[in-house]
This record gives C-alpha cells, sequence and structure tokens, in this order.
C-alpha cells in the first residue's frame, strides 16, 4: 500500500487508470476540496500531453504533491477534534473510552485515565490541544 492512502493500481475499470472524474472523486474522498478545474491543472501541469486518463504513477505524483502541501499542525489539530467528540476542548476518559470502543479495544477506565496522566502536563486530567501537539510531535506522527 503506498503511503498515500487507498490508491490502487487496479482502479475501477481494472485498466489501470482512471479518468479526470474519477481522480476528482477520489482527492475529495481523501480530504481535498478540489473541483474540475483544479484536477485538470494538476494532471496537465505533471503531463501536459495527457488525454484524459490517469495512470497509477501520476495518480501517486498528484497525491504526494497534494498531501507534501498540508500544514502538520492543521491535520494534527484536525486528529484532536476527532478524539474530543464532544467538543469540550480536551480528551476525556469518555472521550477514550468511545474510541477505545471503536477500535474494538475493551480497557477499564482506570487504564484509560492511566494513559491520559501519563501525557496531561497541566494535570487536570484531560488533554487539552497543546498537550496532545506535544504528544503528536513527540512521537514523530506528524
Amino acid at each position: 500500500m503506498s503511503a498515500i492512502g487507498p490508491v490502487s493500481n487496479n482502479c475501477a475499470s481494472k485498466t489501470g487508470t482512471i479518468d479526470l472524474h474519477e481522480l476528482k472523486v477520489l482527492m475529495r474522498a481523501l480530504g481535498f476540496p478540489v473541483k474540475k478545474t483544479e484536477v485538470l491543472k494538476f494532471v496537465h501541469n505533471l503531463d501536459p500531453s495527457n488525454e484524459g486518463v490517469v495512470k497509477y504513477d501520476l495518480c501517486i505524483d498528484i497525491m504526494s504533491e497534494q498531501y507534501g502541501q498540508r500544514d502538520p499542525d492543521d491535520e494534527m489539530l484536525k486528529a484532536f477534534q476527532l478524539f474530543d467528540g464532544d467538543g469540550s476542548g480536551a480528551i476525556n476518559v469518555k472521550n477514550m473510552r468511545s474510541i477505545a470502543r471503536e477500535l474494538g479495544e475493551n480497557l477499564s477506565d482506570d487504564e484509560l485515565q492511566a494513559m491520559i496522566d501519563e501525557f496531561d502536563i497541566d494535570q487536570d486530567g484531560e488533554i487539552n490541544k497543546d498537550e496532545f501537539l506535544v504528544i503528536m510531535k513527540q512521537n514523530g506522527s506528524f
């Protein structure tokens, strides 16, 4: 699997190519709110003689370029929002329990609180945005 996600060299038509509409759909599914004109520009910048289809290698090049332009701090804050399911501005035991369940993990509240306590710099029993950014940057996740 490529580093950019679920791009397959066996596209829907099994030809190893996708058309420009399929590329737009793929990019949107991966979180890039692109328009048709932008997709055309991406393709033609990398392959000026393109005739409306995108081969696997070109697709990888386009998506790699797009991922490279993302701001890591913005991506980390998006990840924080996923953990902060109730929008409270902090990750608490209730949020962690919900995440653990989604992942199929059966952890006790004490275990979840211990995970929070390990990274809770201000000792308030929750992980705030700043603490979350410290965790993510320490682990090299972004």
